[in-house]
């Protein structure tokens, strides 16, 4: 059986980025043991996506080693790699005796027609089955509350949700959608507020987001507004963002103002405390941003939640340096004029694990899923492309252009002619 992956070049192979390759492959006859074949129907595209790309080989997030690129028709693992995709997709073969063909799974999965994973034998439950990947990373990430082991951190990619027991999931295609649009990001957004608040949000009263059309930046916006309408808290949300997206950022309303990139210098430092979140991932930006708040005391912390400022061919997109801190445990943590906090989701929900019971977690991101699913099903408009054609002109697009904030990209290399419906998800 034929399969079919979109491939880019690493940039360790000194290729251009820009140009990807339609890779065709043929399946193993036979599944080894523990595996599952999954057929994946379609994913979301955005420009978190791009990050994933760009940090490809970046040592801490090694993002092309989480599936490997197949070797057939020039391509390798050593010379490409897959862009991970967040979808949806239906078991079609399994030789794990706890999965059935027919289900139906969502995860982390490959822009690819069919995707071959290894299952954790032991690790299989009503919920979820997780791919072992002990090569990422080896050694530990060191996080403030402890050692955190490197698969540990990583669990939540490593999982496969199987949706017949998923509060969270709807079969309908518009809810298939956003989960696929949205929830990836939504949990970064959803972990980040948590972290924040969990300490006070630093003493801030006032935060100011880059990147305010990115999903990321407006779902953080979202989830402050529901936060201060909860519980009361005197806050105020300032969106940054460029010109051509102010119409389309203002017209979302999650913002109590916008700022474009040209009138940043109209923020009052003296107004304050302020915590800015850097979704953007710009150094030029970043650098405005300090020299603006300068010494006046009022910038109490500046966290890094994503760089949708990157594309695949940013020159230091590979070797790019991140300090991981979780503790933002005093608000004289900020030393320089400008030091930056990396936030990484994975780190911080894995604290949160050892705190709540996991029936908790669930229950509390169930609310707030179903909460975003009513609020923000009309944020974007959602645009289908299929087949491999096509979908290798979109990413070019994507990748020279940039991503447009108002469009929610659903791709599928299956185009409409080769497209089989569905099974029905199953236990």
């Amino acid at each position: 059986m034929e399969n079919l992956t979109l491939c880019v070049s690493r940039p360790s192979s000194g290729q251009d980025p820009h140009k990807p390759v339609l890779v065709k492959s043929q399946l193993l006859a036979k599944l080894p043991e523990n595996h599952v074949l999954i057929k994946i129907d379609r994913f979301g595209f955005s420009a978190n996506n791009i990050t994933y790309q760009a940090l490809g080989e970046a040592p801490h997030f090694r993002y092309f080693d989480f599936h490997l690129a197949p070797r057939a028709n020039g391509a390798t693992p050593e010379t490409h790699g897959l862009i991970p995709v967040w979808g949806f997709g239906t078991v079609v073969e399994s030789s794990h005796p706890r999965i059935g063909v027919g289900e139906r799974v969502y995860g982390y999965f490959a822009p690819t027609k069919y995707l071959l994973v290894p299952v954790s034998p032991s690790d299989v439950n009503k919920f979820s089955f997780y791919i072992p990947r002990p090569h990422l990373p080896p050694g530990t990430l060191v996080v403030t509350y402890r050692l955190q082991p490197a698969q540990e951190n990583r669990r939540p990619y490593n999982q496969v949700i199987r949706c017949v027991s998923d509060d969270q999931y709807d079969p309908s295609p518009l809810a298939e959608d956003l989960t696929m649009l949205y929830r990836p990001l939504f949990w970064t957004a959803f972990w980040c507020e948590n972290w924040l608040n969990a300490f006070s949000y630093r003493g801030a009263d006032s935060f100011l987001i880059s990147s305010a059309s990115a999903k990321t930046a407006f779902c953080l916006a979202y989830l402050l507004d529901k936060r201060r309408k909860a519980e009361e808290k005197a806050i105020k949300v300032v969106g940054l963002t460029s010109e051509c997206n102010i119409a389309f950022t203002s017209g979302l309303k999650l913002y109590d103002s916008i700022v474009t990139l040209e009138s940043s210098g109209q923020l009052k430092p003296s107004t304050g405390k302020w915590l800015y979140i850097d979704v953007a991932g710009n150094d030029k930006l970043n650098k405005r941003i300090a020299a603006h708040f300068g010494g006046s005391g009022s910038l109490v912390a500046c966290v890094q939640l994503g760089l949708t400022n990157l594309s695949p061919s940013a020159p230091a997109a590979s070797s790019t340096k991140f300090t991981t801190n979780t503790t933002l445990s005093a608000p004289d943590r900020l030393s320089g004029p400008f030091e930056t906090e990396q936030f990484f989701m994975p780190e911080w929900l894995a604290v949160q694990r050892k705190k709540l019971r996991v029936d908790d977690i669930r229950a509390m991101q169930t609310k707030a899923w179903q909460g975003l699913v009513r609020d923000g099903k009309d944020w974007v408009r959602i645009e289908h492309v299929r087949g491999g054609p096509d979908i290798e002109r979109a990413y070019r697009k994507v990748a020279e252009q940039g991503t447009d904030p108002k469009i929610g990209m659903i791709w599928s290399l299956w185009n409409d002619m080769e497209f089989e419906r569905r099974a029905s998800p199953k236990l």
